[in-house]
């Protein structure tokens, strides 16, 4: 664990502020690509199915490579690993913004460039979770993980969408274009995060073996934890709900609210300013009520929330709920993956925080293909509707959770060959 290098009290880590200016370099690029990719999938197809199935595409990869991303993220620097990815991305949008100035585009080819995004997402967030607890001290996560959240959310919907939502009206080249300067930029200010950022096996925890054991310690690990088992399922409950509405916002933006590329960019920013107030209460709240007694409220607030703008009429109402949404959602989630980097051991926190994200991208995954059929079988409103009903059965499920025993957890986990 890297020391603080400041004498500030309050002061992180010098090279946490390589990995906030990376992820903010990052957020820039994403928030563009955050309304050109849905505006350039709308502008080839009114069918809800397929707009979903480029989002499905982007989501597949945490099927296929989390417990694996998680269990590499473990073993290399990962450092490196986030550099390489990052470069990766940058070629992926450099080929889709010459692929968008030549008139090649079609479903297939986004579905394909959502695909290998969201490979490189994967592999990425395997190696970010470990490398936040790396090189900050255990006292500082909650402080760094609000900086990383509202960051992108600065960077990205505040910035990055509206301006790309004019870029786009321009030509959609040009956010592209910029999204791959900003992959090229975040894998040079990797680069500057000094020291070893490799995971460091923890007393008691198995000897790793192949890649299988791996994975499984992980996994075995996480189940027999009580607390982030349980959160890990109503977490994966929210993300059905939220990935999938958001895969049809584009549409029910334009259809019901009458929203075409600017005003679909104007929800994504009511979102982001919502997020930036609640995501700096985060440690405030926890300090105060604790962190599984946020994480209880936050589940029934949301549902309030989602069946409100399931049922606005009007532009501001709808703008206004995502906003508040946006603030509980983004406090929750600040608080759970402090909860979780808290509760792991350094040695087996890539392979659980994958699992955990595995799950839950799983669940997204499905959420969005019924999202999908929903939105096009019964009515745009439908979407929010049922979820709401899903986030209050989350809410219930989560109301009196209890410690798991860390320790007892990682030593009950077998050896594998």
């Amino acid at each position: 664990m890297s020391s603080p290098t400041s004498g500030g009290r309050d002061r992180l880590p010098r090279p946490f502020y390589a990995v906030w200016a990376s992820v903010t370099v990052s957020g820039i690029g994403d928030g563009m690509r955050l309304v050109a990719l849905p505006l350039l999938t709308a502008g080839l197809t009114d069918d809800a199915r397929q707009v979903t199935l480029v989002a499905l595409a982007g989501q597949l990869p945490w099927l296929l490579l989390s417990l694996a991303s998680g269990a590499l993220s473990d073993r290399f620097e990962r450092r490196r690993i986030l550099c390489l990815v990052d470069v990766a991305r940058a070629a992926v949008m450099a080929g889709l913004a010459l692929l968008t100035f030549v008139d090649g585009l079609s479903i297939p080819v986004l579905a394909g460039v959502a695909f290998l995004l969201g490979c490189g997402q994967t592999l990425f967030n395997g190696a970010w979770s470990g490398i936040v607890p790396a090189v900050v001290p255990p006292e500082g996560l909650t402080r760094a993980n609000a900086r990383l959240q509202v960051s992108p959310l600065l960077a990205g919907p505040m910035l990055g969408t509206p301006v790309g939502a004019v870029l786009f009206a321009v030509t959609p080249v040009l956010p592209l274009t910029v999204d791959a300067v900003s992959y090229a930029c975040s894998a040079g200010l990797i680069l500057l995060v000094a020291g070893s950022t490799r995971a460091r096996p923890e007393e008691g925890v198995p000897i790793r073996r192949s890649l299988r054991a791996d994975v499984l310690q992980g996994l075995i690990w996480l189940w027999r934890h009580r607390l982030l088992r349980e959160l890990c399922a109503v977490a994966a409950m929210g993300n059905l709900v939220v990935v999938g509405l958001m895969s049809v916002l584009v549409l029910y933006a334009r259809r019901t609210l009458g929203l075409e590329g600017p005003g679909y960019a104007v929800l994504m920013v009511a979102y982001a300013v919502g997020g930036i107030v609640g995501v700096p209460l985060a440690p405030l709240l926890e300090a105060r009520i604790g962190a599984r007694r946020v994480l209880r409220i936050g589940m029934p607030a949301t549902a309030l929330l989602c069946a409100g703008i399931g049922s606005a009429r009007s532009v501001l109402v709808a703008a206004v709920l995502i906003a508040v949404y946006g603030a509980v959602g983004l406090a929750w989630n600040v608080t759970a993956v402090s909860l979780r980097q808290s509760e792991v051991p350094e040695g087996l926190l890539g392979r659980v925080s994958m699992s955990f994200q595995m799950t839950n991208m799983c669940a997204g995954a499905l959420g969005t293909l019924l999202a999908g059929l929903a939105y096009q079988g019964i009515g745009p409103r439908a979407p929010f509707l049922a979820g709401a009903v899903l986030l209050c059965l989350c809410g219930v499920c989560f109301r009196r959770p209890r410690a798991g025993a860390p320790a007892e957890a990682a030593a009950a986990v077998p050896t594998y060959r």
